[in-house]
């Protein structure tokens, strides 16, 4: 058991299914208290009854357009108002839309940036001052993306909110240097979630790159496992780690050699 974790509030974003979910029951396993927050509150209230009964927990559940600033804005505050003591916070919500730039409609472009980057800056913005008051640690996990790193064909709109979510991670990580707030990026690789419905549709990508495909459970067992412990970034695969690390050195050739690789999608 992660003791770090038992008895502490977490508040988790787009806690419905994939990594979200797998969160939510890792983390209440581990002995803490889930506040999970979703636009499906049936699915929010399912996960609730059946992490009561297996682990004898409390767990919190809030419906939530994470799209709209509004209603973001009211159920931050109304989860501070109503909990004692909460000391982390995953912003894991989030969506892609594979497409290239010239046919992408506008309505997806905003759809990413609001909930992708407006929504995880807004909310940590809004908790950064409760965080502040603690005595105790807290903890701020954005996950990113590999994509953040390493942009490719069809996911320039993704990967420009990606690159966002990441100088915001590492800007906001060197602002809380002396205080006792931990801040961690998790940039993945593809996971195999919901995800993609929306970002690959007719199933190419996930086709291409099935046996590459991250399992969502073993992922959040590793962000588990960093929750309220020093940790600048979580990378998943580390291969693919390597690839983005290495792009940065010689991106020309790596365009070159991995064209084809690069156009999955």
């Amino acid at each position: 058991m992660q003791t770090k974790i038992s008895g502490k509030k977490i508040i988790i974003t787009g806690a419905s299914s994939g990594i979200g979910e797998r969160l939510t029951w890792h983390i209440a396993k581990n002995g803490g208290i889930p506040i999970i927050l979703a636009r499906s509150i049936n699915k929010l209230e399912k996960i609730k009854e059946q992490i009561e009964k297996q682990f004898s927990v409390e767990c919190y559940v809030y419906k939530v357009d994470l799209e709209h600033r509004k209603d973001r804005t009211q159920v931050i505050a109304n989860i501070l108002t109503e909990h004692q003591k909460i000391q982390g916070l995953i912003n894991n919500a989030g969506i892609g839309i594979f497409e290239d730039v010239m046919h992408m409609n506008e309505e997806d472009i905003e759809r990413m940036f609001q909930l992708n980057v407006h929504a995880l800056i807004q909310i940590t913005k809004q908790i950064l001052p409760y965080f502040a008051t603690l005595e105790g640690e807290a903890h701020i996990i954005n996950i990113a993306s590999q994509a953040g790193k390493l942009a490719t064909p069809k996911a320039a709109i993704y990967s420009a909110t990606k690159h966002a979510v990441l100088g915001f991670t590492n800007g906001l990580r060197q602002e809380l240097t002396d205080s006792k707030i931990e801040v961690t990026a998790v940039n993945l690789g593809p996971v195999q979630t919901n995800f993609f419905l929306s970002a690959d549709p007719d199933g190419t990508y996930q086709k291409n790159v099935q046996k590459y495909m991250l399992d969502p459970d073993q992922v959040a067992q590793k962000i588990i496992r960093y929750l309220f412990v020093k940790k600048r970034e979580i990378n998943l695969p580390w291969w693919m780690d390597a690839g983005s690390r290495l792009y940065q050195v010689l991106p020309g050739p790596m365009e070159r050699v991995l064209k084809k690789q690069f156009a999955k999608k």
